[in-house]
């Protein structure tokens, strides 16, 4: 369960994402890049496996959502570690999205990505049990974002 001092905190960090303006690669197309909803994901890093987790989405995770974004899955993300040792997540993922549209094809598009990324489903099957081993699931929302 995600407390409200967290959920005050996860409010906070939004509405500072959402002022920032999102780095559009070169070789990525132009789209208008006005965020208006954020899909975010909170984690909790197993016991001793916050440095792994880390590393993993560092090497694993940011090149895949790299080429998500790259293929327009959405604007930006912005991964976060809690310093609150009390907090129920010890990451937050935010996806700043375009549109209802994005959002509805987030998980497709990372999906997709991680496909391109490692084209062998037993490879693929292989890093999803392993990030099962450093992390659990800590809740999710979907917010709008106020300009």
């Amino acid at each position: 369960m995600i407390s409200g001092r967290s959920v005050v905190a996860s409010a906070a960090v939004l509405v500072s994402l959402a002022a920032c303006h999102a780095q559009v690669a070169p070789d990525a197309a132009p789209s208008p890049a006005v965020a208006t909803l954020a899909q975010v994901y909170y984690w909790r890093a197993k016991p001793g496996m916050l440095d792994a987790y880390n590393a993993y989405v560092r090497d694993v995770a940011l090149p895949i959502d790299e080429d998500a974004r790259r293929h327009g899955a959405f604007i930006s993300v912005t991964t976060l570690q809690s310093r609150d040792t009390l907090s129920s997540w010890t990451h937050m993922r935010v996806f700043l999205l375009r549109d209802s549209a994005q959002l509805a094809a987030l998980g497709g598009a990372l999906n997709a990505a991680g496909a391109r990324i490692e084209p062998d489903s037993a490879k693929r099957r292989a890093r999803s049990e392993y990030a099962a081993t450093l992390r659990d699931a800590a809740g999710s929302a979907v917010l709008q974002i106020i300009h």
